[in-house]
């Protein structure tokens, strides 16, 4: 399986970051080596000092799909889940002055977490999910998916032009603003729809 991720997919977060809308999904890859396994703390790697959190909505592909029309992408998901992507910030934006590729700022081991999913249907209101995440009690970022610039249907249409979406993939749909530093000691909870989806501690 393969870990899909969207960047810049809320207009406030890209400015945050001083970043241009753009006028299409953003694209990248996380490996699987990337995953954390489920209750298992994570640990600021050492070649970074100044790991971000980004809270972002997670869709896990149901079936196999390529070149997938908007109009019938929702047909490949229908679950809907909470994870971080981790990012070594310094990282990134050394790679990003010299122009180089930034997957080793994203996708190091135990830079994506997953909580749990759960059935789109017990939703009251697909079109607008609401998400959030508390850092030591303290909520640092909120965000609803109706203020995604490109929606699921669209994620799916786009990344299926260019890659085969296969059972298990998870498509992470870019993160809200907010985004800021860990250290150790610190805890994330994750929470959809209000309700906790995942808790994990920082080492």
């Amino acid at each position: 399986m393969k870990v899909v991720c969207i960047g810049r997919n809320y207009a406030k977060h890209a400015e945050e970051l001083k970043n241009k809308i753009p006028g299409e999904p953003v694209v990248f890859i996380k490996p699987d080596s990337a995953l954390l396994q489920p209750r298992n703390p994570f640990y600021i790697p050492e070649f970074s000092s100044d790991i971000h959190y980004e809270v972002e909505l997670v869709i896990r592909i149901k079936k196999l799909g390529k070149h997938i029309q908007e109009k019938f992408a929702h047909k490949y998901y229908d679950e809907i889940g909470l994870g971080i992507d981790f990012t070594a910030r310094d990282v990134q934006e050394k790679c990003k002055k010299e122009g180089l590729p930034w997957e080793k700022a994203k996708a190091f081991d135990g830079a994506c977490v997953v909580g749990k999913f759960i059935p789109l249907t017990s939703l009251l209101n697909k079109e607008n999910i609401y998400f959030s995440l508390k850092k030591n009690s303290t909520v640092v970022q909120e965000g609803h998916s109706s203020d995604m610039l490109f929606n699921f249907d669209v994620i799916i249409s786009h990344v299926s032009n260019y890659f085969t979406l296969k059972i298990g993939d998870l498509i992470f749909t870019g993160t809200p603003a907010g985004v800021g530093p860990v250290a150790p000691g610190d805890q994330l909870i994750g929470f959809l729809e209000g309700k906790e989806n995942f808790k994990l501690n920082i080492k």
